[in-house]
C-alpha cells in the first residue's frame, strides 16, 4: 500500500483525473480569504460551513482570514453518500446566534444552487443581518445560467463531472486530499 501523504487519489481510484493542483486549489482559497477580509474587519461575522463538504474550505479560509469572527457549521445535505443530488434534508442547524451579524456561508461547491440558498434563507430566517454565501469550486453546468451565483468565489471552475478532494467526497471519502480529482466519464 502507498504513502497517503505522498500519494495522489489517482493511485487509489484509478477511474480519476487530477482537475485542479493543489498549488491552484491554495492561490484560490488565497483569493477568495482575500475577498472576505474587509467582511471581517467591518462586521461581527460568522463562518458557516455547511458539513461534510463546507468543513475544508472552512478551516483553510479560517487559517487566512485575520480578525474576530465566529466558527459554526450546519448540515444539509442532498447527497448523503450518493452521486445524484435528492431531496435537501437537515440534519443538524446551525447554533449560534444570528441576529445582528454576517453569516458567511462557507461550501465546497456550486453545482446545482439548492442547498446553499436553502440554508443562505434559514440564516435569514435565524436574524442574520445579512447573509454571504461563498464556494470553493463552482461546477460548470449547461443550464448555468439559471442558478444563482454564490456571492464569493475562489475563481476555481470544475468540469461537469463527479468531483472530489478538498471537501467534496466520493463515497464519503477522500474529503481530505487538497487537491481535486474528477471520475472519469467511461
Amino acid at each position: 500500500m502507498g504513502n497517503l501523504l505522498t500519494d495522489s487519489a489517482a493511485d487509489y481510484v484509478p477511474d480519476a483525473d487530477l482537475i485542479v493542483t493543489a498549488e491552484a486549489v491554495a492561490a484560490g482559497l488565497d483569493h477568495l480569504a482575500g475577498d472576505l477580509q474587509p467582511l471581517i474587519v467591518r462586521d461581527e461575522c460568522i463562518l458557516l460551513g455547511v458539513a461534510m463538504g463546507g468543513l475544508y474550505p472552512l478551516m483553510q479560509l479560517a487559517t487566512r482570514l485575520h480578525g474576530d469572527f465566529l466558527l459554526d457549521y450546519c448540515h444539509a445535505t442532498r447527497y448523503d453518500g450518493a452521486t445524484v443530488g435528492q431531496e435537501l434534508r437537515w440534519i443538524q442547524a446551525p447554533r449560534s446566534e444570528f441576529a445582528e451579524r454576517t453569516v458567511i456561508v462557507i461550501d465546497d461547491i456550486l453545482d446545482e444552487g439548492i442547498t446553499l440558498e436553502a440554508i443562505r434563507q434559514r440564516c435569514t430566517e435565524l436574524g442574520a443581518r445579512q447573509v454571504y454565501t461563498a464556494v470553493l469550486a463552482i461546477k460548470d453546468l449547461p443550464d448555468a445560467a439559471n442558478r444563482k451565483r454564490p456571492d464569493y468565489s475562489s475563481g476555481i471552475h470544475v468540469p461537469n463531472r463527479y468531483v472530489f478532494g478538498c471537501g467534496m467526497d466520493l463515497h464519503e471519502r477522500w474529503r481530505h486530499l487538497d487537491a481535486i480529482y474528477a471520475l472519469r466519464d467511461d
